[in-house]
């Protein structure tokens, strides 16, 4: 063999590195979203302890602005639900681009062991 790939192997090796790196991607955006998750679960969770008439701030941009209790909770509860919906979301594509990434691997190992493809 000339050392040269045939360009379907070639394809399917670029192919195979798209993937991975869709799936990093994925991976590096689920970490994110689960990290926020928390944040606002233990947010959720230190305003369920304090009493009604406690003082709240909540962040808009760089500012802190004095907001009530059960506009922050609720607002709170948005945020996480939004934020386990695209957690979800991308829990699916992960799933999805594992299936690929899969089937790729596959064709190329029939690729690589067809005849023709013996190292010399």
């Amino acid at each position: 063999m000339s050392g040269e790939l045939p360009p379907q192997v070639q394809n399917q090796i670029a192919q195979l590195q798209q993937v991975q790196q869709q799936a990093q991607a994925l991976a590096q955006q689920k970490s994110q979203l689960e990290i926020m998750v928390k944040e606002s679960d233990m947010a959720l969770e230190e305003l369920g302890k304090i009493d009604e008439d406690v003082t709240v701030f909540k962040n808009i941009g760089n500012l802190m602005i004095k907001a009530e209790k059960g506009n922050v909770i609720e607002d709170l509860k948005e945020k996480k639900e939004t934020l386990d919906l695209r957690l979800q979301t991308i829990i699916r594509q992960e799933e999805r681009i594992h299936k690929r990434f899969t089937q790729l691997q596959e064709q190329l190992k029939t690729s690589v062991g067809s005849p023709g493809m013996h190292a010399e």
